[in-house]
């Protein structure tokens, strides 16, 4: 499975940007999808997923300002992501996993006056 993203760069705090990411290769064995992220200094976190179930799964943080959506069969997500703060910058992976986990090359977002 390969995975490419889209999406991030600078924006204010209070402000929007939006992430996709779409899966190609071996993409029938994908149980579920997600972005996970990792900022200066901290451990990479999961900040949207969907289950294997198709449900989708926010960290408390981001519960009411991120949105996770997909089209299953193009093997896309999509992040949009609202009232950004600072604490959110950080380097933003899409994930899929199948038996193990697939990671994409991620891509910067910068919340920042």
């Amino acid at each position: 499975v390969q995975l490419q993203a889209s999406g991030g760069g600078l924006v204010q705090p209070g402000g929007s940007l939006s992430l996709s990411c779409v899966a190609s290769g071996s993409v029938s064995g994908i149980n579920g999808m997600g972005f996970y992220r990792r900022a200066p200094g901290k451990q990479r976190e999961v900040v949207a997923r969907f289950t294997s179930r198709g449900k989708e799964f926010y960290r408390d943080s981001v519960k009411g300002r991120f949105t996770l959506s997909g089209d299953n069969a193009k093997r896309m997500i999509y992040l949009q992501m609202n009232n950004l703060k600072p604490e959110d910058t950080a380097v933003y992976y899409c994930n899929a996993y199948t038996d193990r986990d697939y990671w994409g090359p991620g891509t910067q977002v910068t919340v920042s006056s």
